[in-house]
């Protein structure tokens, strides 16, 4: 999307000082200026304050930028605001009055957003101009950079809409004005920030609230297995398409091959269809069922959804399956773990032909006072199926299995893999298992 000078200061209404120049790119991330003609950079406070970077991103080729504070720029385009969290969330909202003609498709839900995403984005892609948001870009930053980059001419944007509290997605959605909402499923991820499964519903729910009515075009896609969530459609006067074994949308004969390649019979008011996913896991059935009802209920042909799926272009660190040169597979999916996602993972692990099955799993966060719990479940669930676990730095998993603090550590308990070994590695990010991953 391109900005002028005059455009980027009504959006934001702020003071404009400096040359006109034309901005084709908008980032928070001084590091990605080089690779994009025409940036404007935004400094947010996060770690440090973006102001710090002005400098840098204006030597990297930056052409504007926003600020709050006194910032010396001879010679070039700076915005002035009084804060450059509330210009960016302006530029959001500018950038989808643009948008007006466009489908805009928000995505929520405990577990199965990103890759949601990234399958909808990949069948809409068959036939459609669309832009989705790159790797999770679903905070009060990422939503408005993901609408100020999409082109013009895009005809459906997709959106990942992240929360760390009740009204989170709200504002999100003030600024996104989806005209259609995916809700895949609610479980105890976050519940240290909501407090319960039901006030995580609350919040996810949201997203439901904030569509237009069914005369005005609004869509509700829900996960018609997950009672929090099928009965949102109580909260929305949009139309309701809703997924899963007991929905509209639904998949049968089921079955994965030895790369966890699930392919199956897609069954829904709009066609039947044979459907091999490009994509692992059995749990990333209900994810593509979520896509194709949404991609289905905007009038897509059934067969060109199914060709998108089977090739779609998935965030890294989710399932990734490698081979070492021992000839062990490693299965890397470290993006991100909950209860969810690590039973889910666990239980596809226990599907690979393998003579020895190992799990090394980090630390699943914001989890509250039921971290103890759940994480003693995981450790039972392993031990159910039959697989080895190796916990790195995460004494809550008990007693009963092994126990490492260093990437290192982790190295030495696998000891010698061979090709008959298959490894699940996964964690919350703050267990940085990639790290591991690479290692191997």
């Amino acid at each position: 999307m391109r900005w002028t000078r005059d455009e980027l200061a009504r959006a934001v209404s702020g003071d404009a000082q400096g040359p006109d120049v034309a901005v084709e790119w908008v980032t928070q991330d001084s590091r990605e200026v080089a690779d994009h003609a025409g940036s404007l950079f935004v400094p947010v406070l996060a770690e440090r304050d973006g102001h710090d970077f002005i400098d840098s991103a204006f030597d990297a080729g930056a052409v504007a930028t926003f600020a709050s504070a006194d910032v010396e720029a001879p010679g070039r385009l700076v915005i002035r605001v009084d804060d450059t969290a509330v210009a960016l969330a302006a530029l959001g909202r500018a950038a989808r009055r643009r948008l007006d003609g466009a489908d805009v498709i928000a995505i929520t839900g405990s577990v199965g957003k990103t890759t949601t995403k990234d399958f909808l984005a990949a069948a809409l892609g068959t036939t459609r101009r669309t832009h989705a948001s790159e790797r999770s870009f679903n905070n009060e930053i990422g939503v408005p950079l993901t609408l100020a980059r999409a082109p013009e001419d895009s005809e459906v944007v997709v959106l990942e809409l992240g929360a760390r509290g009740l009204g989170h997605i709200a504002d999100l959605c003030a600024i996104a004005r989806p005209t259609m909402g995916i809700v895949t499923t609610v479980g105890s991820a976050h519940t240290s920030e909501f407090g319960t499964i039901e006030a995580v519903a609350e919040g996810k729910g949201e997203l439901i609230e904030a569509l237009p009515g069914e005369i005005d075009g609004g869509v509700a896609v829900l996960n018609a297995d997950v009672a929090l969530v099928a009965a949102m459609a109580d909260r929305t006067a949009a139309s309701i398409v809703t997924f899963g074994a007991t929905g509209d949308v639904r998949a049968e004969n089921i079955a994965l091959d030895d790369e966890l390649i699930p392919s199956f019979r897609v069954v829904s008011p709009w066609g039947n269809t044979e459907l091999r996913l490009g994509a692992r896991g059995l749990h990333s059935v209900d994810n593509a069922l979520a896509a194709v009802a949404a991609a289905l209920a905007l009038g897509m042909a059934i067969d060109d959804v199914a060709a998108g799926l089977a090739a779609p272009v998935l965030s890294s660190m989710r399932m990734s399956l490698s081979r070492l040169a021992s000839g062990a597979r490693v299965l890397d999916d470290t993006y991100n773990a909950n209860p969810m996602s690590v039973a889910a993972a666990l239980r596809s692990l226990a599907l690979m032909s393998a003579g020895h099955r190992v799990a090394v799993l980090g630390v699943m966060a914001e989890l509250g006072e039921e971290s103890t719990a759940e994480h003693l479940s995981m450790a039972a669930l392993a031990a159910e199926l039959g697989i080895r676990v190796i916990a790195f730095d995460a004494p809550g998993y008990g007693d009963g299995i092994e126990h490492v603090d260093t990437i290192e550590q982790a190295v030495d308990a696998l000891g010698d893999l061979t090709n008959d070994d298959a490894v699940l590695v996964k964690g919350s990010r703050i267990a940085a298992l990639e790290r591991l991953v690479a290692l191997l």
